[in-house]
């Protein structure tokens, strides 16, 4: 049973968490269902796959199903907030890269697997302008980007939970709003092992995006948004925002922090990330920091079982 301080120690390195990593990327929603409608309408304009990249989705799916239980036989990586729990890069406090070769050679090989199954359908993307009509007010329904996306599959610490770390297993999921430019990250934490709720229940992250090239999205954060079911050990629920500091703020105290650190001025990276391949189905794309997302729509029926775990 976990303690009041304890929960409380959680929470407060979730906030420091949030103030050193927020303007960097992460892949990390619950939306009403009228507003998933209406984020959802329009004719999106993307490719078809060919049926070479329709055999390597199936791929892709077979080898994450794989994963996933290769993990549950040899456990997984207790990934928990800031530099000390492995989610942030004690430099650069950008998200660190899982290994999965420290939960075992059999889950490290079958990771390498789905990476290479990435990179086989980046050579097959048969949406060459992913990036179209994102911030585009009128044509914004028609970017391929457009609309929601569930988390099958990442690299990123930041965006990788489970029930044996102290933040708790999550639902990760995101959502573009390509009329307005605006990309939704959302983490749903689950309930405890004995049903009870999580202090934190779900985590937002509200983002501009701006397409960089017809692949590149640069991202600039604005704001969080946690949503907390307890006030003072009081149970009620209630929503706390955090804003982002400024661009130009967020990098001259991140410039500040490696003087004084390594006796250098290296400038920060922008935060962004490329998109590798794209259809109606699935997205895979790259961060700066070299992490892979794979993603997918929650009507693509073939990944409804990888949606519900």
């Amino acid at each position: 049973m976990v303690s009041r301080n304890n929960t409380s120690k959680s929470f407060a390195y979730l906030l420091i968490s949030l103030v050193l990593s927020l303007h960097l990327p992460v892949q990390s929603f619950v939306f009403s269902r009228s507003r998933w409608q209406s984020i959802h309408r329009g004719t999106v304009v993307h490719g078809e796959p060919t049926a070479q990249a329709t055999q390597f989705k199936d791929d892709l799916l077979d080898h994450i199903r794989k994963l996933r239980k290769v993990k549950e036989r040899d456990g997984a990586l207790s990934i928990d907030f800031g530099v000390k729990g492995g989610e942030l890069n004690e430099t650069s406090r950008a998200p660190q890269r899982v290994d999965y070769y420290t939960i075992s050679p059999e889950v490290g090989k079958t990771a390498d697997d789905v990476i290479a199954s990435c990179g086989i359908l980046s050579e097959l993307n048969p949406t060459p302008n992913a990036t179209a009509f994102l911030g585009d007010e009128e044509k914004g329904l028609q970017s391929p980007l457009h609309g929601p996306w569930k988390l099958l599959f990442t690299t990123a610490a930041d965006a990788t939970f489970n029930s044996n770390s102290s933040r708790g297993d999550a639902r990760v999921q995101n959502i573009v709003d390509a009329p307005r430019g605006k990309i939704t990250n959302v983490i749903d934490f689950l309930p405890k092992d004995d049903g009870r709720k999580p202090v934190l229940e779900q985590l937002n992250v509200i983002i501009k995006a701006n397409a960089l090239s017809e692949k590149r999205v640069e991202l600039n954060f604005r704001y969080a948004k946690a949503v907390l079911t307890k006030f003072f050990f009081f149970p009620v629920k209630w929503n706390l925002y955090i804003p982002v500091p400024a661009t130009f703020i967020t990098r001259i105290i991140v410039l500040f922090y490696r003087i004084f650190r390594r006796g250098k001025a290296t400038s920060p990276p922008k935060a962004y990330f490329d998109v590798l391949y794209l259809d109606n189905d699935l997205r895979i794309h790259k961060t700066g920091e070299d992490n892979l997302f794979v993603q997918s729509r929650p009507t693509w029926d073939k990944a409804r079982d990888l949606m519900l775990e």
